[in-house]
């Protein structure tokens, strides 16, 4: 089995533009950016007090000096350790107030982007890829912010004041600087160059692992009903070892990181001896300072240390920020297109020989051809497979046809923007979605301006007021996973309401009434007709009771047209639909 499943991901961006991005969002916070570089800094150079009074103090106790004096170094010592604490305390915390509001504008960004692009770019990518971002992604940043940033700020800060310090007891201690310094360099340049494509991956085979694990819990009915754990399980198994394989693959990188880093520590503590040794012999400094200059390298290679260490923090929240910024990065021209103000030629909606697929060797529609004038309501009717809900969707704009066009007032709908297109076509399916909130929330996202007097007459239009009535607070009732459960014929009530609302021009309604029981049907059926009247709608018909009223019938078998007109004549024609509406009456059996 491959080790990527066969769909088209969302963009990466490479680093460069990565840390471009994140410049930018850094850029808007250049006041709180300079108070971190100062606290930092200071951290840094009040704990080089604690190494230097220790030197000093060996060489008071060397040369016999007072008590006293070595109390006084001991005050200074504890002094500068809170000062050092202090400083430090207040650079972390502004740093995180500055990097965690760039998260927060990165997270809603790619929100916003996500959300504005095409239903079919999303479903090519696949469900894990974008969920993997949002969630997985947006951690391993916020866990580099959190954990990688400070200490490298800490760390760049202290190897700063390290070095000026090495250079104030003598300029020949900067020996250890030019003999360890390439060695840290070329540890970073090894462990950058291979990181990032190690990060990369692993990421990748996470959101592959949380493709093939969605799926099946989205699916779970049809897992259970064909027993199908089995194989999925198998499958989980393959892309999850995927992810264990990616995740050593960092782990030896780290360690060989790790041998370089202690590496460097043995050869600049040896210098660091050799140096003193000399000079200590040829009397240019103490015994003390030497010590100084011991403590002070053992300093420098704590931060370094930590810059090294962190590198794979920030390596992996790079790749996480990649992927995000991937996503930002997609042109706006792809997602939408200009506010150009289309004339309407009052066709209607016409899609005129369409063909499409989802592959090339697996067409659903064939020379498909619909139209929806002005004010009609065309029942689009066929057995489960036909295609109707696939023609639903490209008559929506959702998935663009292979062949053949769509328009609507005589523009491609397509080049209708993306905004202007949902008020003037919308599809109302049977998955309904009742989001988190107040009832007031869930229908203002059809409409943001809605008073509460409109908001209550679309709710009396699709005969929803009375249960909302019904309800302690009203419009003000939390709905949705932790609030008021609401069933399935009140929640397609909800978005029947949320299409009066938003008042588009056409409704494309696919089977609103399939979950509903008999007497839910009904009551659905007279909700969506009360919604309907004065508009163009296209109904696919679950139950044929809805395309007995409507002007015309479009019956769809293979996913071509093969019979359309109003219902008595397709009834008096003896043709296939007829065998269909005579066997639903004797049933009364749905489609």
């Amino acid at each position: 089995m491959s080790d990527r499943p066969d769909h088209v991901y969302l963009p990466v961006a490479d680093w460069r533009r990565t840390i471009r991005h994140l410049l930018i969002h850094l850029g808007r916070h250049k006041a709180r950016l300079a108070a971190v570089v100062v606290a930092m800094a200071a951290s840094g150079a009040f704990g080089l007090v604690t190494p230097r009074l220790l030197g000093s103090i060996v060489d008071v106790v060397a040369t016999g000096g007072d008590a006293s004096e070595v109390l006084v170094r001991a005050g200074l010592m504890a002094l500068a350790a809170v000062a050092c604490a202090v400083c430090a305390g207040i650079g972390i915390a502004a740093a995180a107030t500055v990097f965690e509001a760039v998260l927060a504008d990165l997270r809603e960004e790619m929100l916003e982007t996500v959300l504005r692009l095409p239903v079919a770019r999303v479903e090519a990518a696949g469900s894990g890829d974008v969920l993997s971002r949002a969630t997985d992604d947006v951690d391993k940043v916020s866990e580099a912010i959190g954990k990688a940033l400070p200490a490298l700020l800490m760390a760049q800060a202290g190897v700063v004041v390290t070095v000026i310090g090495l250079a104030a007891i003598d300029w020949r201690f900067l020996l250890v600087a030019v003999v360890t310094a390439p060695l840290y360099v070329l540890t970073a340049r090894m462990y950058i160059r291979q990181a990032p494509a190690v990060y990369a991956a692993e990421r990748t085979a996470a959101a592959d692992r949380a493709h093939h694990v969605l799926g099946p819990v989205q699916g779970l009915p049809t897992v259970r009903a064909f027993d199908l754990g089995g194989p999925l399980s198998s499958r989980i198994d393959t892309y999850s070892w995927a992810v264990v394989r990616r995740s050593m693959q960092a782990v030896v990188l780290q360690n060989r990181l790790a041998g370089r880093l202690n590496l460097g520590e043995f050869i600049g503590m040896t210098v660091i001896l050799l140096v003193g040794f000399a000079l200590v012999g040829d009397g240019a400094i103490t015994v003390g300072a030497t010590t100084a200059a011991m403590l002070f390298f053992l300093a420098l290679f704590d931060p370094i240390g930590q810059v090294m260490y962190v590198l794979d923090d920030l390596q992996s929240g790079a790749a996480a920020l990649g992927r995000i910024v991937g996503v930002l990065d997609i042109p706006r021209d792809a997602t939408e297109s200009d506010d150009r103000r289309h004339q309407d030629d009052g066709t209607g909606l016409v899609a005129d020989g369409v063909h499409f697929g989802y592959s090339a060797d697996h067409q659903i529609l064939h020379n498909v051809s619909v139209a929806v004038r002005p004010g009609e309501h065309v029942a689009l009717v066929g057995m489960s497979g036909a295609g109707k809900s696939t023609l639903a969707t490209i008559l929506a704009g959702i998935h663009p046809a292979g062949r053949g066009s769509v328009t609507l007032g005589g523009t491609p709908v397509l080049d209708i923007p993306d905004a202007d297109r949902a008020r003037r076509v919308a599809l109302l399916t049977q998955e309904v979605h009742v989001f988190s909130g107040t009832l007031r929330d869930d229908l203002m996202l059809a409409r943001p301006d809605a008073d509460t007097e409109r908001l209550w007459g679309a709710l009396e239009t699709v005969g929803a007021a009375d249960w909302v009535r019904s309800l302690d607070a009203g419009l003000d009732t939390v709905v949705g996973e932790h609030g008021h459960q609401v069933d399935a014929m009140v929640a397609q009530q909800l978005a029947l309401a949320r299409i009066e609302l938003l008042d588009p021009d056409v409704v494309i309604v696919d089977e609103a009434t399939a979950d509903a029981g008999s007497v839910g049907a009904g009551v659905l059926e007279d909700s969506a007709a009360a919604v309907l009247a004065g508009r163009s709608a296209l109904i696919i018909a679950h139950r044929l009771s809805q395309a007995a009223v409507a002007d015309r019938i479009i019956h769809l078998e293979g996913g071509r047209v093969v019979e359309s007109g109003p219902h008595a004549q397709l009834v008096a024609s003896g043709g296939r639909y007829s065998d269909i509406w005579r066997a639903w009456t004797n049933g009364r059996g749905d489609v």
